[in-house]
């Protein structure tokens, strides 16, 4: 990412365009969208099983090529980015969560979320610091030698969200993080999701649970691969920037 200026928005899309081909008749995911997130901004999206929202976010995140359209990621065009280039990215700048977790089954807690630091570069002694202050802060103290399987799916998700943020990427997408949870584990994720927004977190939530929609600045209907509406939240809480210190994870 490259351009700080505050006018230019963190991500940009215009005109996103994805068809999926298979059996059948061809399912058309985006048809035309356009979209701008600012710096700072929570964004949830919403709308029904089967709209598209989560194909959005693969093509916000690199996941998955458009057919049409561009994105920007700090006022720098994407259209030219490799798959390698959009990996970088994803380390770098951009952390996605996702509904099933995603960890690598057959490493540590500890090693799951630093690994994605160790692959942008950053050196052990910091990454390692970096696991530690995070599994702190998610109430996870003691699981850093826990493989994923040893965890609820509340501790699973926390691991993950530890994992996408270890980085400080500007932009956090999060695609359905507590589709797979109960409610429990579902507040924990909204408490946490509003607690890094509060500190400045720019964060795209795709979701189809009006409660984590409700935690937003804006909340933007998607159907049948369009916008249908998008709205500011009168009630979203004031952000803070440079919030520091450890919050304990309370129940």
């Amino acid at each position: 990412m490259s351009d700080d200026s505050p006018g230019t928005p963190l991500l940009r899309a215009e005109g996103l365009t994805k068809t999926h081909y298979g059996e059948g008749t061809p399912a058309h995911a985006v048809r035309g969208v356009d979209l701008s997130v600012g710096r700072g901004e929570f964004v949830a999206v919403t709308g029904p099983s089967g709209a598209g929202k989560s194909t959005l976010l693969h093509l916000l995140g690199g996941l998955q090529r458009a057919d049409a359209g561009s994105i920007w990621l700090d006022g720098e065009c994407t259209d030219s980015y490799s798959e390698a280039r959009w990996a970088v990215e994803r380390r770098k700048a951009i952390g996605i969560v996702f509904q099933f977790f995603n960890l690598v089954s057959n490493l540590s807690v500890a090693d799951n979320v630093e690994l994605p630091a160790l692959l942008a570069g950053v050196a052990p002694k910091r990454a390692r610091a970096e696991r530690e202050a995070l599994l702190a802060e998610l109430g996870l103290e003691g699981k850093e030698r826990s493989m994923p399987g040893e965890l609820s799916g509340g501790e699973q998700q926390r691991v993950a969200l530890a994992r996408a943020l270890v980085n400080h990427p500007p932009l956090l997408l999060a695609d359905e993080p507590a589709g797979s949870l109960d409610s429990k584990g579902t507040r924990e994720v909204m408490r946490l999701l509003s607690r890094f927004h509060g500190r400045g977190q720019s964060i795209v939530l795709v979701t189809h649970d009006a409660r984590l929609a409700s935690a937003a600045d804006r909340v933007i209907s998607f159907f049948d691969g369009r916008i249908a509406d998008d709205a500011a939240l009168d009630t979203a809480p004031a952000r803070r920037t440079g919030v520091s210190g450890v919050l304990k994870l309370k129940d």
